[in-house]
């Protein structure tokens, strides 16, 4: 015989537990029901291919799309090149009826789980990606693990648009991504400027690279002043790889246009370090060089106090964004409350701590 007593609570979940369940549950019909509409707004309205494939060539007939649509680098002696995200994004905003998303799963043990996703809403097909992001950065140095919110932040959104971008490209039709791609080709060449104010703009932008008007020159073979249109597209090209970090200047260009300039800034017109830091000591030590009492002469400081201009600063960004190192990072690095109006000697130190965070 049983003397104890039965619990009459026994057979019912804890309140908690049923408000967790009831919660979870309301958050699975919500998401069910908005993937529903979607497919069926989607079907309400199909997609027509000729007008979706008129308004993919209209927006490639943009110059500021068409420049940063297309990236080459070099590969086993060859150059590759391919649709960007830019262009990726672009054409499934004009095909229409196209989710794209890019989720982290979880994020615990130092690394996050991430998935990108394409989907067709009218024909049901999808692409989606899983891949694990570790938090850490790695240099030529070596590797560190990265602590920073934003810094792991950026680190996903640049490994997730990376996988987005395949994604999309999957999603669409190969044939609609090569004739994007060959739009964006003649809309460079027809609208490739060659005029002697475009062509100061193009150096500038390379400065930062450390990469020379000789440099440039002898890849092009002729002077800068006879370059002709399918030359610009292909510099631009090159500028574009340079700018997301696909190639590196040694890759391109003969000469001292390694991968160690750009961290060393913007190459300098001044004397070199050793001549005048002698011609220095030789004037200190001379007194018959001696300013007389109540002058002043500016001091000589070369380039180094020379603002950095706004391309170069804009290249600094997009290099540390690459290196998913964050703004922050930097102006904390250096005492910085703005990267507005640095210097160029400021400018090399920070593309020196981009190229190698653990040494710099």
């Amino acid at each position: 015989m049983n003397d104890m007593t039965e619990n009459p609570f026994a057979g019912t979940l804890p309140a908690q537990s049923r408000q967790a369940g009831a919660v979870a549950q309301s958050d699975q019909q919500r998401t069910i029901a908005e993937v529903h509409a979607a497919m069926t707004i989607a079907r309400m309205n199909p997609r027509d291919p000729i007008a979706a494939m008129d308004r993919i060539l209209n927006a490639c007939t943009r110059p500021s799309l068409a420049d940063a649509a297309v990236y080459t680098y070099a590969k086993g002696g060859t150059d590759v090149s391919g649709p960007s995200i830019r262009l990726a994004e672009a054409m499934a905003q004009q095909w229409g009826n196209i989710k794209t998303s890019v989720r982290e799963l979880s994020q615990q043990n130092g690394m996050s789980e991430v998935q990108t996703i394409a989907w067709d809403l009218e024909t049901g097909y999808q692409c989606d990606k899983v891949f694990h992001v570790p938090h850490i950065r790695h240099t030529k140095k070596g590797a560190y693990p990265l602590t920073d919110p934003r810094d792991i932040y950026e680190l996903v959104a640049n490994q997730g648009s990376r996988r987005l971008r395949a994604c999309i490209l999957a999603v669409i039709p190969g044939d609609v991504t090569e004739a994007a791609v060959a739009q964006c080709e003649v809309t460079m060449r027809t609208k490739a400027d060659t005029s002697a104010e475009a062509m100061q703009k193009m150096l500038t932008a390379f400065e930062p690279f450390g990469v020379t008007k000789e440099q440039i020159e002898k890849r092009i073979q002729r002077h800068i002043d006879a370059i002709q249109p399918a030359q610009v597209v292909s510099l631009k090209k090159i500028y574009a790889s340079l700018r997301d970090g696909m190639s590196a200047p040694g890759d391109w260009f003969d000469g001292e246009a390694e991968g160690t300039a750009l961290a060393a800034g913007p190459k300098s017109k001044s004397k070199p370090a050793e001549t005048t830091q002698a011609a220095t000591e030789t004037k200190a030590a001379d007194p018959e060089t001696k300013q007389p009492a109540g002058e002043t002469k500016p001091q000589e400081n070369g380039n180094g106090t020379k603002p950095a201009s706004d391309a170069q600063i804009r290249f600094m960004k997009s290099k540390a964004e690459s290196a998913t190192i964050g703004e922050s990072d930097i102006l904390k690095r250096f005492g910085l409350e703005t990267l507005d109006g640095i210097t160029q000697a400021q400018l090399a130190d920070i593309m020196a701590f981009i190229a190698n965070p653990m040494g710099a």
